[in-house]
């Protein structure tokens, strides 16, 4: 056998011993997901085992180095991984911005002393972060934003506002773009690392048509931000005036993280779901949409494909840098088009909103969140633009 063959026989009977069945059943609400930090809660024994084996293999984030709380698993074995994963369909252990957008910009541009501080504790799950990009008058333009950091010597003094900051009302930590010279729109922007419960910071929640949402509005009023917490661990990730290229590196990340990159739900095909879900409900689906929902399968697992081989040109440098906006815009169109065909499946029923045959109206909850996936990590319009621009070579207007 092969090496990687293997880690895939040892990485198969790992699984088999340490994921709970309740770990391998479909998430169903919120709680089913853990995002770690200061006041999360399990929602059983199971969800801590799982997170617990997870954290102590380095599987919760499998390629970071081990000193940084990962695995250091290479590409092939990481692929492995989620391979084995999904064919017993564990749930990931632990959902995190700081796995899949802060991390990695810390890998790429911190110190080192930030990166043993923050990406083990993001790796056990210990601190929850929240993205501070977006401003009401700043969303696909983030270098227009306001937000502005007085610089008093040792520390800054932010005062400002932000919007669409996901999950801010139970964020630990934010990485925020602040402003810290007026005069260079480009190079005057700071990345800056600082704790929810500072004075000065309150959150507000943004409620949606699906009756609920992550997105909160978030205000700062005089907010004290050290320089530095302590030796080597800046408060601010790069140079101070150049987070623009750490925000710049981010996005690609987020956009992955949005596009469902990596395959997971949206990436995966719904025909027989649906076909079982008729049977059971006794309805029957007409053949046009019966030949919709097997295009949609084609589409979904050409997809996949694509996402795989992006992953692979990532890793070996090979990517357009452009990729994760193509990427992007393929992963949201594709999961709106998912629950466009989950609903026309369900029919009346599925525009229930709180019954208990459709778990509390899911089907038309979800199916209303997905208008934010092309709005969110950067509008669908402009996802094209870039793409027009810059991996078709098209002239501008």
């Amino acid at each position: 056998m092969t090496d990687l063959e293997n880690f895939r026989t040892e990485t198969r009977a790992w699984l088999e011993a340490n994921c709970p069945p309740e770990m391998r059943e479909p998430v169903r609400g919120e709680d089913d997901i853990y995002w770690g930090g200061r006041r999360a809660t399990f929602k059983n024994d199971a969800q801590r085992a799982w997170l617990e084996a997870c954290v102590a293999k380095g599987y919760t984030v499998p390629m970071w180095p081990k000193e940084y709380g990962g695995a250091g698993l290479t590409a092939p074995q990481a692929k492995v991984l989620r391979e084995e994963m999904g064919a017993i369909n564990a749930r990931p252990p632990l959902s995190s911005f700081g796995i899949w957008m802060l991390g990695p910009a810390l890998l790429h541009f911190g110190t080192e002393g930030q990166k043993q501080r923050f990406l083990n504790e993001i790796a056990r799950g210990e601190i929850r972060w929240c993205q501070g990009y977006s401003e009401p008058g700043s969303g696909s333009d983030l270098v227009s934003l306001q937000t502005y950091g007085e610089d008093k010597g040792d520390h800054w003094v932010v005062n400002g506002s932000k919007i669409w900051t996901s999950y801010a009302d139970q964020a630990d930590w934010i990485f925020c773009l602040v402003r810290t010279d007026k005069t260079d729109k480009y190079q005057g922007i700071t990345f800056m690392l600082f704790d929810m419960a500072s004075e000065g910071v309150t959150t507000k929640p943004i409620q949606l048509i699906s009756g609920s949402s992550p997105f909160c509005e978030t205000f700062f009023d005089d907010v004290t931000v050290p320089k530095s917490y302590g030796d080597d661990v800046p408060a601010y990730v790069g140079t101070v005036g150049r987070g623009w290229d750490v925000a710049k590196y981010l996005l690609g990340h987020e956009r992955e993280m949005i596009s469902g990159a990596d395959g997971g739900e949206r990436a995966a095909a719904i025909g027989a779901a649906m076909k079982r879900h008729a049977a059971r409900t006794g309805d029957e689906i007409d053949p046009v949409l019966r030949a919709e929902l097997a295009n949609f399968d084609v589409d979904a697992l050409a997809y996949a494909a694509m996402g795989e081989k992006f992953l692979d040109e990532i890793k070996v440098g090979k990517a357009h840098p452009a990729q994760p906006n193509m990427m992007k815009y393929a992963g949201t169109e594709l999961n709106k088009r998912r629950h466009e065909l989950v609903m026309a499946v369900g029919g009346a029923r599925a525009l229930e909103w709180e019954s208990e045959a459709t778990d509390g109206g899911k089907p038309a909850k979800s199916w209303l969140r997905t208008k934010a996936n092309s709005i969110e990590g950067g509008t669908s319009e402009v996802m094209l633009n870039v793409i027009a621009k810059r991996i078709l070579d098209l002239p501008g207007a």
